[in-house]
């Protein structure tokens, strides 16, 4: 799908969510990139395969103090 000169990772790269915005709907929370995926705000993604990826950004919580 991609036609960049230097070429978007695949949809089944783990690194998919890097490729470029070709469609912003920020208003609804969505973006489509040029490898078929879509990216939510949550960074939940939607594969071109219709599988869905739950968010996979790992999430520090502070350590609280035990004192």
């Amino acid at each position: 799908m991609c036609a960049h000169v230097s070429p978007c990772p695949d949809a089944s790269s783990d690194q998919r969510d890097l490729a470029a915005v070709v469609s912003s709907h920020p208003e609804q929370g969505w973006n489509l990139l040029c490898n078929g995926v879509v990216l939510f705000d949550d960074d939940g993604e939607l594969l071109p395969d219709g599988r869905a990826v739950a968010d996979h950004r790992a999430w520090r919580v502070p350590q609280l103090a035990s004192r």
